[in-house]
């Protein structure tokens, strides 16, 4: 498996399990029971509950574009020092910025959020040239 590969796999499983961290706190803020119902009314997530939720959600956003160009450069046959070393900073770029997002360190958030758009960027430009 490439490295590339393994960034795609690793935060495809990372995907499945930042809901159960920021829902088990949510759960405490709101109780089991009403976890358990349909979740009607719930009230709003704050704190890490919502910053995990956005996080989630921006991972999702991130990691389709990231797939889209990794899957693309394995079907070439292309994998290089610059698509490899780009697959780990995504990935890294990717667990940080997760943890720096739930613990509320803005610009860590955002320097880790630019540097895994620069590796996609990296690998898609790799695809042409």
């Amino acid at each position: 498996m490439t490295p590339e590969l393994f960034a795609l796999a690793a935060l495809s499983l990372f995907a499945l399990v930042l809901p159960l961290i920021y829902l088990f706190e949510y759960t405490t803020d709101v109780g089991v029971k009403a976890m358990l119902g349909n979740r009607d009314g719930l009230p709003e997530r704050t704190g890490i509950a919502a910053r995990g939720t956005r996080a989630h959600a921006n991972l999702i956003e991130n990691l389709v574009p990231y797939a889209g160009v990794v899957l693309a450069a394995q079907a070439m046959g292309l994998s290089n020092g610059v698509t490899q070393a780009a697959g780990i900073i995504f990935l890294i770029a990717r667990l940080v910025h997760a943890a720096s997002y739930m613990a509320g360190i803005a610009i860590v958030r955002t320097l880790a959020y630019y540097a895994g758009v620069f590796a996609i960027f990296a690998i898609g430009i790799q695809l042409f040239f």
